[in-house]
């Protein structure tokens, strides 16, 4: 499994989501810790935890060889020194549709490690139906 070192969360996060669109099993696995305590929680489906059933479950999905395509908004994010949390809306299309799909809430949950950021967590679940935008937040920081 290849192994990169993201030098910052939102590093972590730009692969998290390009392994995604591209259905790359292992670039996806890349950016997760090596870490039995991980977790993920895919819409609508139960929690998978530890390395080897992350990896099923991504395989799972991957599998079903649907190009997707992601816009990121509303992007909230809670940073401290060894972790980051990033909560999004995730507007997702698939190939072939005209429109988006229904707009689905993650929240994605980095460490940092002695081999750069991983993730750690993502949960994802079905966005409410009348979501209004809300106002841009700034980073904050946490000493």
């Amino acid at each position: 499994m290849k192994k990169s070192v993201f030098a910052t969360p939102q590093d972590a996060e730009a692969a998290f989501y390009e392994a995604f669109t591209k259905s790359d099993l292992e670039g996806m696995m890349a950016v997760w810790a090596d870490d039995d305590d991980i977790y993920c929680v895919h819409p609508q489906g139960a929690r998978v935890a530890g390395v080897a059933e992350v990896r099923e479950s991504w395989r799972r999905i991957f599998n079903s060889r649907q190009t997707l395509t992601f816009e990121l908004r509303e992007q909230h994010l809670v940073h401290g020194m060894m972790f980051s949390v990033h909560c999004v809306y995730e507007d997702i299309q698939l190939e072939g549709e005209s429109r988006a799909r229904a707009s689905t809430v993650a929240t994605n949950i980095y460490l940092r490690t002695e081999r750069g950021w991983r993730m750690v967590a993502h949960h994802a679940s079905p966005a409410p139906a009348a979501t209004q935008p809300a106002p841009q937040r700034a980073v904050k920081t946490l000493h």
